[in-house]
């Protein structure tokens, strides 16, 4: 089982920047991906950016490419969004997401509580 508990998030004007942290607690040993994805009313969630542990490469959605950056620290079990140069359309539900891998190749998807980042134009 892995715990998540996501933090930051809130309301900013367009252009502005924001940073999510999110923190790991429970099974992390067995973490094979960590990262981000958010929702905005009426769609489906959607990746933001990821980090695959084994190998620190990091996916970002085309959207967020260039003004969102993800970061992890290896010591604290947490991973961080920095979001600059925000747009209205980044206006969702931001949840933080772990895959973890069991020795016989299993998959388990965790999700945090969800934080709201509200961009106003």
């Amino acid at each position: 089982q892995v715990q998540l508990v996501e933090s930051g998030g809130g309301l900013v004007q367009a252009g502005g920047s924001l940073r999510l942290s999110c923190a790991a607690s429970g099974s992390t040993f067995s973490l094979y991906t960590i990262g981000w994805y958010r929702q905005a009313p009426g769609t489906q969630r959607e990746l933001v950016a990821s980090i695959i542990i084994s190998s620190s490469t990091i996916n970002y959605a085309d959207s967020v490419k260039g003004r969102f950056s993800i970061s992890r620290d290896n010591a604290k079990n947490t991973v961080a969004l920095q979001m600059n140069s925000l747009k209205p359309d980044d206006t969702a539900v931001y949840y933080c997401n772990a895959v973890t891998l069991t020795p016989f190749g299993f998959r388990n998807t965790y999700w945090g509580q969800g934080t709201q980042v509200t961009v106003s134009s």
